[in-house]
Formats: structure tokens, sequence, C-alpha cells
């Protein structure tokens, strides 16, 4: 099985516009969604959906929406009670893909949901493959909570595989504390690599767009000399740089109609996850991660993709040499 902790969920609206997004006008959505979001939330959704054994860990009240929303998904949900609701995220999709995300603050962890969080991970661990701690804090969760939730399941847990996946304060304390507790497997995209190492995100970006990935696989190996064993890096359009050890491969999309970019990196993740689960070489887990996130994209909202969807076929891998 395959835990995942999303800290700050979401109850994530999709509103589909006609027509290129204009600011200060009325707009009038082709079509609104509603549906359980957040990153660990999707990748959960993704491995269901794929028929693996898996489960979300959550802190939500049982009567919120949210849990509602997860249940008609069959998206398999544990929830940690807290006293406020779950945040509400809302995405605006123009026609030609283009993306505008407007996120809520979220709900404040107390201690004892803190406390109860690590409980149900030590204890849910026992059975699973992988744990996945992945999303933005909430309010009033100090920057390095996912370093001291890491260490805490090290210590009861030391085999258990343990998968990041962060952005910003977050992901910055992450690195900081890599000494402390190193992730087997970090998940950046190229803005949150960036992030993590010191350098300019966007020009690792900018520099993988045209073609040139040695930044990219240069300031993942610095993540590697640190302790961390896998480095999955998301590209968008230019798709991911895998770098484990001494190794490093890039694997390009099949061709696709872009509709929205919303969960096409957890989808890669769960991707990821599904391959390595199956024992396959590190390329070929690659190439799974690359199609899952091209699936997503030509899905609408925050639409997470089945197997059916992929297209391993043309979905390219290339070993990178120094």
């Amino acid at each position: 099985m395959i835990l995942t902790l999303t800290p700050n969920p979401s109850i994530d609206a999709t509103m589909q516009l006609t027509d290129p997004l204009q600011r200060g006008q009325v707009i009038r959505p082709a079509a609104i969604s509603q549906v359980a979001g957040g990153k660990g939330v999707n990748v959960t959704h993704a491995l269901t959906l794929a028929g693996r054994r898996t489960l979300a860990v959550v802190p939500a009240d049982e009567d919120d929406p949210f849990i509602a929303l997860a249940r008609q998904a069959d998206i398999p949900i544990h929830a940690v009670p807290v006293t406020e609701g779950v945040r509400m995220n809302t995405t605006l999709t123009e026609p030609d893909g283009t993306t505008t995300k407007i996120n809520g603050p979220g709900a404040t962890i107390t201690d004892d949901a803190e406390a109860e969080i690590i409980r149900i991970l030590t204890t849910l661990g026992t059975q699973c493959s992988w744990l996945v701690l992945a999303g933005s804090l909430p309010p009033g969760v100090p920057t390095d909570w996912y370093t001291r939730v890491l260490s805490t399941v090290r210590r009861s847990l030391p085999g258990l595989p343990v998968a990041v996946d962060t952005s910003d304060e977050a992901i910055m304390a992450l690195g900081e504390g890599l000494e402390t507790a190193a992730p087997n497997l970090l998940k950046p995209n190229g803005l949150e690599l960036g992030q993590l190492v010191g350098v300019d995100g966007e020009e690792l970006e900018s520099a993988a767009a045209d073609g040139d990935l040695r930044p990219v696989v240069d300031a993942a190996r610095k993540i590697i000399t640190r302790g961390v064993e896998e480095v999955l890096v998301t590209l968008g359009a230019s798709g991911a740089v895998l770098v484990i050890e001494n190794r490093a491969w890039h694997a390009t999309p099949p061709p696709v109609e872009v509709k929205s970019t919303v969960g096409a990196g957890d989808s890669s993740l769960a991707g990821y996850l599904m391959a390595r689960a199956d024992s396959l070489p590190a390329d070929q887990c690659l190439v799974r991660a690359v199609a899952y996130g091209a699936a997503a994209t030509a899905l609408p909202g925050t639409t997470i993709p089945s197997p059916g969807h992929l297209n391993l076929t043309d979905t390219r891998v290339r070993e990178l040499h120094s």
C-alpha cells in the first residue's frame, strides 16, 4: 500500500473559460466543477484509478464537504478531525490551456491533530511500500514541519521509503534539514528545484526548454550528495529528468492538446511510484511518470488520469551523459 499525507487538502473548483481571461470583466464560465484535491489526495486518486492499494490521510472533519467529494470519487480517505473547514482552491482555465490558480490558506493543524497524524502514519506505515508527504503547509504550521514529521516517522519506521513534493518556504526548509532527515525521493518542478539549491528556477526551466538539461541535472545532483536517493524533476512541456546516484535520464511527453495543467505533477509522481512498485528499470519509471503527467494535461480541470489515458509508446526517454 502507498500512504499519502496532505496536510493542506482542498476543494478544487475549476472554471473553464470560453475566452482569454480579462481582469475587471464579468466572467461566465462554460463549466464549473468541484473535486476533492491536494497533492497527496491526487496521488492517491491516481493510484486508486489504477487499482492500487492506497490511503490518503488528511486533516478534515467528517462532515466537511471535502469528505463527501472524496467519497463520491471513491478516493480512500482517513480523516483527522480539525475545527476549521477545508480550504477552497479556484482554478481558471483558458481555451489555450493557460491556468490561473487562486488558493485558499487552509485549516490550522493543532498539536492534538499533529500527534494523531503522526500516530496514524507510524501505525499504517508498517503496511506500506511508500509514504508520500505532499503539498503546501496550512497556516500556523512551522516551515520545517515536513522535516519534523519525516524525522519522527523514521525513528519508528527506518526502512519505510518516503517521497516529498512541496514548494516555497516548505521546500526550502526541507532543503536546510536534509542532513537531519532526507527523503528517499524528491519531486520538485524546475522552480522548486531552484528553491532547494538556491538558484534561479526560472533559468533552470528556460534552459531545459532550450534543450540544455545540464543545469537541472547539476542542481539535482547537489540534492543527491546530501542524502536524497532519487530526484524526479518535472518540467512541463519539456518532460522530466530523473537523477539517481551518478546516472540521469530525460523523458519527453507524447503529443497532447493541453486543457489543464492542474494535477499533472501529482499524476507524474503517482505514475513513478507505480512503476517503482512494479520493479521497472529507472528509465521506464521515468517514462511512466511523464506519460501520466501528459495524460493529466489533456484532461479538463483537476481530472486525474487512469491507465487507459496513457500514451507510453510516444513517450521518449534517453540517458544523459556527463
